[in-house]
């Protein structure tokens, strides 16, 4: 939210022929040059699959007609949240949806003024919330929900009360025991006092924060403003220690309550993001704080282009957090039913958390059976990894995860402003011949389909599939980018790789850069998918070419740092014989090439 102010190694000279399991090559985890696992012994949050649930949030920060009539935030109320949690109930907890989380502002009151206890610690606002909090939180294990509350990370400022305020069940210490001398500010709003967690008593407090809330009978908190990230950096905006200190006051509680951080969280630090919380914002609000609850182009789409980095963080134990699902309704969403699809299908595949922010009393039908569809819920919430993209971040996309059962979860994108058709290819998920595919979104089988599946779709259109190979795993022939018998031109220049295949790369490609494969060899004339493995701390592009021909343009995303390798295909089409491919930076900067990997066709 934003917190309104009123508010295995091998050589390169080797050719390499690789027997691959259907999907294996295609399928393992990213390549890193370290592994940043978390200690064994760290304690974990529950967080075993992504939560599912309600926000208040979409619906109090929206200028949608009606939602806020006594001015900004002032949907936030206890009769709404009832309102809502009961809809929940009725509707969607059959499907697993089961947390209702009360956002900013219920400390605050219409005007944006807060409320504490005698220790420093966030009480309810009496107009919002009347009977207080733990009253709300009763409520809502009556009908079988969870209940959800909200902080900013730090200590607000407004409950410093020139230090002199007193810490509960920690004597002696008071509010200018837990922070910095100088008073400096934290979080993304700057809103707060950076604790100083040298200090005895600034655990204290956070203990007294986490008991509260545990009394209450809260299940999760939503910490916001972390960083680094929130858009911000540097050392007053380095809030691990607050993220350590709560997973830390949490298990001392002895109450599971998971703990959810936000918001754009600093990727760099994914490795303490989960070993200390249940899940992770990895990208900027999906509200657009319009008439609205979204729009496309605001920031929904920007989750095909940033969450490829992170998807190798998520797995049981914690989650990356897409934010909101705002799909119920399309009048109030701003989408189309095309783009509503796209929205609800990635975050699915994503396995991001499900929590829509929707009103839940004015679902239309399709909304609905968006958020219902079993098929689709299952894909999120079963033993499926996250998909990863197949294809360069362009407008039309393919995305797919190997199931349990050696099937695949596929997805296909056309994120372009008109129609167009897209195709998923077997070779890419590591088979030939014939594979059975079902539709989720339409529960229905579609058929046997030889060597690909395409499929025309709509503006911001999508499918989503279930794939079951019935044909051979394919080898693939290896080609490493640093081989002493490739070209390269302009800044090129082989460098050193932990996480590559062969320990090396060619990197440099910018401005002229140029890397070209020769004696890339096939039995036959044809179009081959091309597995690409490549390094790029930044989304970047690179035109890619055979034999001098026409090049074609690519959007490569993020790998995350300049030490994870992850892998994409592009269709080329070769000659029988020997044939050259190019990687080509043009006028601007190309991502680091490792392999390519070209399919044995016979």
């Amino acid at each position: 939210m934003r917190l309104s102010p009123h508010r295995a190694r091998r050589t390169s000279s080797t050719l390499l022929v690789l027997a691959l399991t259907a999907g294996l090559a295609a399928f393992t985890p990213a390549a890193t040059a370290t592994d940043s696992t978390p200690a064994a012994d760290a304690v974990r949050a529950p967080a075993v699959k992504p939560y599912m649930g309600w926000t208040s949030w979409s619906m109090q920060s929206s200028k949608y007609p009606g939602f806020n009539p006594d001015g900004d935030y002032s949907y936030l109320t206890e009769k709404n949240v009832l309102k809502q949690a009961a809809a929940l109930a009725a509707k969607l907890k059959p499907y697993g949806y089961e947390y209702v989380n009360i956002d900013a502002g219920w400390w605050r009151d219409m005007d944006w003024k807060p409320r504490f206890d005698g220790y420093g610690r966030q009480a309810a606002d009496p107009g919002r919330f009347p009977r207080g909090m733990k009253a709300v939180a009763d409520d809502l294990h009556a009908e079988g929900l969870k209940a959800g509350i909200y902080l900013p990370v730090g200590l607000e400022k407004e409950a410093y009360g020139g230090g002199k305020v007193p810490l509960w069940n920690a004597e002696g210490c008071t509010t200018a025991d837990i922070v910095h001398g100088d008073l400096r500010t934290t979080n993304g709003w700057d809103s707060a006092y950076k604790i100083d967690f040298s200090r005895p008593c600034a655990q204290k407090y956070i203990d007294s924060q986490a008991r509260l809330f545990a009394d209450w009978g809260y299940d999760f908190l939503k910490l916001d403003g972390v960083g680094p990230g929130s858009f911000k950096s540097g050392e007053n905006y380095d809030n691990v220690a607050d993220v350590a200190a709560w997973q830390k006051a949490i298990a001392a509680t002895g109450r599971p309550i998971h703990l959810e951080l936000s918001w754009s969280l600093d990727i760099g630090h994914a490795a303490d993001w989960k070993r200390y919380s249940g899940g992770w914002r990895i990208d900027t609000d999906v509200e657009c704080y319009c008439n609205t609850l979204v729009t496309w182009e605001n920031s929904v789409e920007d989750r095909w282009d940033d969450t490829p980095a992170w998807t190798r963080h998520a797995g049981p134990g914690g989650w990356n957090d897409l934010d909101s699902l705002n799909v119920g309704n399309g009048e109030m969403d701003g989408l189309t039913r095309a783009e509503r699809q796209s929205y609800a299908t990635l975050w699915a595949i994503a396995k991001s958390p499900l929590y829509t922010g929707d009103d839940l009393t004015r679902l239309d039908s399709y909304g609905l059976s968006l958020l219902t569809n079993k098929e689709v819920i299952a894909v999120n919430q079963g033993g499926t990894p996250p998909a990863r993209p197949l294809t360069p971040s362009d407008d039309q996309q393919v995305w797919a995860a190997k199931n349990p059962d050696g099937g695949f979860t596929v997805a296909l994108f056309n994120l372009g402003e008109a129609p167009a058709s897209v195709t998923a290819d077997w070779s890419a998920l590591g088979f030939s011949g014939k594979a059975k595919v079902r539709d989720l979104w339409n529960r229905e089988n579609l058929g046997v389909y030889k060597d690909k599946v395409t499929q025309a779709l709509p503006a911001h259109g999508s499918r989503l599939f279930t794939v079951t190979p019935q044909g051979p795993a394919l080898t693939k022939t290896v080609y490493e980018a640093e081989a002493g018998t490739n070209t390269l031109a302009g800044n090129a220049s082989v460098a050193d790789c932990g996480a590559c295949s062969g320990d090396r790369k060619v990197g440099n490609l910018y401005l002229g850069g140029r890397l070209t494969l020769n004696g890339v060899t096939v039995a036959k004339a044809g179009r081959y998918v091309v597995d690409i493995s490549y390094v790029s701390g930044d989304a970047r592009s690179v035109r890619i070419s055979a034999n001098g021909g026409g090049a074609t343009g690519h959007k490569f995303s993020s790998t995350g740092d300049w030490g994870t390798v992850e892998t994409v295909s592009v269709p080329l089409d070769l000659k029988a014989g020997a044939n050259t491919v190019t990687f080509d930076s043009g006028d601007g900067y190309a991502p680091d090439i490792d392999r390519i990997d070209v399919p044995n066709l016979s």
